[in-house]
């Protein structure tokens, strides 16, 4: 009688937990640097990670939002190969070195929304948000003639209330299917092998324009992308204009069947 009152307690006491996790997975939402996991899977919004198609092409973009120390050598390397790529800027970077943006625009690049400040967007409401991200499009507007509408959100952080933000304001949410980790200061080689070893189809490929090896690196991963075939270009000429959803499931950008 003794062990199977104890077995009653731990079959209870089972219960009560299986019922907790099945509550907490039904109302919490799982945060992670880059990340936003909506465990239920219900209304889920997320950017575009990278773009599902067989044709070899990728995109890689440079995020600035400190120094600009190697900047001028990264659009040599560019201007060499005759590449063309984008660049997420944030408000600060735009005050400080508005002649490199200019110069950044004239050599044929393509110029995204970084927010001004660079904050954590999800502790702000959207009041905030909308004004991190206008106040660096009046920028960019002014300063290159075009008006920006690819936007990348700051340490990779979204939720759907950023997402919501970003469609209101005519920008489409772009994150990264292959991360440099140039920021890391790893060395030449790791940036080189991680994103040589990740290259695949629709990749979209983050860089930072001041990361300390990210110059050195970039000529063999071009001459890598090259030799296999594929194509470089800004994130705008990878992506679907028409006919194409969002998959919740892995940021992939597809077409509608």
């Amino acid at each position: 009688m003794i062990v199977s009152l104890v077995m009653n307690r731990k079959r209870r006491a089972l219960l009560w937990l299986v019922m907790a996790l099945v509550l907490t997975a039904a109302t919490l939402r799982v945060f992670w640097p880059g990340v936003v996991l909506d465990v239920t899977g219900r209304n889920r919004r997320v950017p575009i990670y990278f773009v599902d198609m067989e044709d070899k092409k990728i995109a890689i973009s440079f995020d600035a939002s400190w120094g600009n120390e190697y900047t001028g050598k990264i659009l040599d390397i560019l201007r060499e190969n005759e590449i063309k790529t984008t660049f997420f800027l944030t408000g600060f970077w735009i005050e400080k070195y508005p002649e490199l943006v200019k110069k950044i625009v004239a050599e044929g690049h393509e110029l995204g929304n970084h927010t001004f400040t660079h904050p954590h967007l999800n502790t702000l409401d959207k009041a905030g948000i909308k004004t991190e991200l206008e106040r660096v499009h009046s920028a960019l507007t002014d300063l290159s003639g075009k008006e920006p509408f690819l936007f990348r959100p700051p340490f990779g952080e979204y939720s759907n209330k950023v997402i919501e933000v970003a469609d209101e304001l005519g920008y489409l949410t772009i994150q990264w299917s292959i991360d440099s980790l140039d920021w890391k200061d790893l060395g030449e080689g790791t940036i080189i092998k991680r994103v040589t070893e990740k290259m695949h189809p629709g990749a979209i490929v983050l860089f930072h324009n001041n990361g300390r090896y990210t110059a050195d690196a970039l000529p063999e991963i071009i001459a890598y992308a090259t030799e296999n075939g594929y194509k470089i270009m800004p994130i705008s000429e990878l992506l679907y204009k028409k006919d194409y959803y969002i998959d919740s499931s892995d940021g992939a950008q597809r077409k509608k069947q």
